[in-house]
């Protein structure tokens, strides 16, 4: 009887220790869902639902989203369609982007220019409009001249500027706000930029395949559309009291402002700083796309693997901006950038191997070592770049938030534009076309080693804990006057609150 008690008692222990790594287990499930709600519940409460909202819908949506699905796009579109060389192809991607380097001019129209008494409202409704006008635009017209359509692609880019400047004034005026949410909210930028990347690459390839690149712009008119209703239901105070003699002032002020700001030897630097790590970082993405596709000894992929390729790294940033917001974003700048870098170049020699074949001598298939090469790198790229977005966000005076975190945008567009015209003059030096491709392995290896450079520009880079403030506390400070209700509490609100 003792004996059975004993087994008895054993059976009955052992059946609860089950049940309690089920719960444990079921717990750890349940936490593991949770924690993003309750993150995004928590920016809902301090924030305000409806800025979340917007912040989603203009990065995940307008740019994420929009991103995946016009790149591969526009690649195939100008190296199919236009028929032009891989160093042709990287200046056109630079022109296409020149509406991202004037963003404080789009910044300055939002801070200074009310149209119709309101600073937000009717410039997410105009870039929204752009936007599907230059779409439909490429999608309709079946023999459309290159300069037309390189018009047209502008078009669409300044229309995805002009919404992104107006979304970034409320996630800069946030940071001014509430400081220790300043990672949070690039975090969540950077999130929802990668999700929609993410979707647009895994479907790009496909639908290029399926509909062409020009179907794909017309599914492309959709995104702007939600801008527009971004637009709508954005609300902000009425003035009454504007008249447009103020804006000369008001454009005047905001310059002054600006200049005064840029002389802050804590905002200078970086500034150089983030040019010059973008500019030295030669862009040969184009070389390597015409490889991918159609070099002879190289690997032939579809539309539909080159699609899968970008998606693969769609979720290495995803897992980078991840990494940032739960490892890296107490860290100071100045640490993280000397890792990331130091990585990005290395990186960087991956596709190196994969040019000179050296990953077949390992048994190492193409597509399976490229999805590593692009997930990595994105990886590494990501946090590499969301210390400066956090930094930027810091940079930024009360006052001219949007018109200030444009500019220091634009000068990253330069960067990268510089990056992308200098590679594709080396791609031109090096004589690599549509057909040659013998000296591409040297222009990678190039690149590889400007990578690295920017290491000795770290000193540039304040060493500060990136929860705090970095500007004196005179340029944080609002002016006070008539029109000081316009600069606070701008936030998003649905159709139902504004009514």
């Amino acid at each position: 009887m003792e004996m059975e008690a004993e087994e008895q008692e054993k059976e009955s222990l052992h059946l609860e220790a089950e049940n309690q790594k089920q719960k444990t287990s079921v717990k750890g499930v349940r936490d593991l869902l949770w924690t993003p709600m309750n993150w995004f519940k928590m920016l809902s409460s301090e924030l305000h639902w409806s800025f979340v909202v917007g912040v989603v819908i203009v990065y995940g949506i307008s740019q994420g989203l929009s991103m995946g699905l016009s790149r591969i796009g526009i690649q195939y579109y100008l190296k199919d369609d236009q028929k032009v060389q891989p160093s042709e192809a990287q200046v056109y991607f630079g022109i296409i982007q020149i509406p991202w380097m004037v963003k404080p001019f789009w910044g300055l129209l939002t801070d200074t220019l009310p149209i119709l008494g309101y600073r937000r409202k009717p410039y997410f409704v105009f870039a929204g409009v752009i936007g599907m006008i230059s779409m439909l635009v490429l999608s309709l017209d079946k023999k459309l001249d290159l300069t037309i359509s390189l018009l047209s692609l502008m078009m669409g880019s300044a229309g995805v500027a002009i919404a992104d400047v107006t979304i970034d004034a409320c996630v800069t005026q946030n940071s001014i706000s509430h400081p220790s949410l300043a990672g949070d909210m690039q975090s969540l930028c950077g999130l929802t930029s990668s999700i929609g990347a993410l979707v647009g690459f895994s479907l790009s390839g496909f639908l290029v395949h399926l509909l062409g690149p020009k179907g794909v712009f017309g599914l492309l008119s959709i995104p702007p559309g939600l801008v527009i209703l971004v637009g709508v239901m954005h609300r902000e105070p009425h003035v009454r009291t504007f008249t447009y003699t103020q804006v000369s002032v008001k454009f005047l002020d905001a310059c002054k402002t600006m200049w005064t700001t840029l002389k802050c030897g804590n905002v200078w630097r970086p500034c150089l700083y983030m040019y010059l790590s973008l500019a030295l970082a030669l862009n040969v993405r184009e070389g390597m796309f015409y490889w991918y596709t159609d070099a002879k000894g190289g690997p032939s992929f579809s539309q539909e693997v080159v699609g899968s390729i970008f998606s693969i790294g769609a979720v290495g940033s995803l897992f980078g901006v991840l990494l940032y917001q739960n490892f890296f974003k107490s860290y100071p700048f100045r640490d993280v950038l000397f890792w990331t870098q130091l990585l990005y170049g290395v990186s960087g020699l991956l596709d190196l191997i994969l040019v000179l074949r050296i990953n077949l001598k390992f048994g190492l298939p193409d597509y399976f070592f490229v999805v590593i090469d692009e997930g990595v790198t994105q990886l590494i790229g990501r946090i590499k770049w969301m210390p400066l977005l956090v930094l930027s966000s810091k940079l930024c005076p009360a006052g001219i938030e949007g018109t200030f975190f444009a500019l220091l945008m634009s000068i990253d567009h330069v960067g990268m534009l510089s990056s992308t015209w200098a590679g594709g003059l080396l791609l031109h030096v090096l004589k690599i076309t549509r057909t040659q491709f013998e000296n591409l392995w040297m222009a990678i290896l190039i690149r590889s080693l400007l990578r690295i450079v920017p290491i000795a520009l770290l000193f540039l880079i304040p060493r500060t804990d990136p929860n705090l403030s970095i500007l004196p506390p005179e340029m944080l400070r609002t002016k006070k006057g008539h029109d000081t209700h316009e600069y606070e509490n701008i936030e998003m609100a649905s159709l139902v609150n504004a009514t």
